[in-house]
């Protein structure tokens, strides 16, 4: 099993920044690509970006340019850097882990987060 908490959620103006991390623990191991998703309200949830071990990244389109995803092998953390936030960009944030490869589908990372609440302003 592999624990996930997510954190750095809040309350930001539009054009401002937020940093999430993703602390992981339980049987951690460096064979997890890591992603995060988002699921605003009455929306399903969507891939936001993702990670692997070797630190490949893929992002969707609406966060390209904008949004960083990084890890730290380390610590067991990864990190979402989200710059120049739009009122668009307000969900719920999870991060979520899955064996090997990288996965833009939800269905396909089996150990998720609680989420944390990101909300942008006008």
């Amino acid at each position: 099993q592999v624990q996930l908490v997510e954190s750095g959620g809040g309350l930001v103006q539009a054009g401002g920044s937020l940093r999430l991390s993703c602390a992981a623990s339980g049987r951690t191991s460096s064979s997890y690509a890591m992603g995060w998703f988002r699921q605003a309200p009455g929306k399903e949830r969507e891939f936001v970006a993702a990670i692997t071990w070797s630190a490949s990244t893929v992002y969707a389109d609406s966060v390209k340019g904008r949004f960083t995803i990084s890890r730290d092998n380390a610590k067991n953390t990864v990190y979402l850097q989200m710059n120049s936030l739009k009122p668009e960009d307000t969900a719920v944030y999870y991060c979520a882990a899955r064996l090997h490869t990288i996965s833009t589908q939800a269905k396909g990372y089996a150990y998720w987060g609680q989420g944390t609440q990101v909300t942008v302003s006008s």
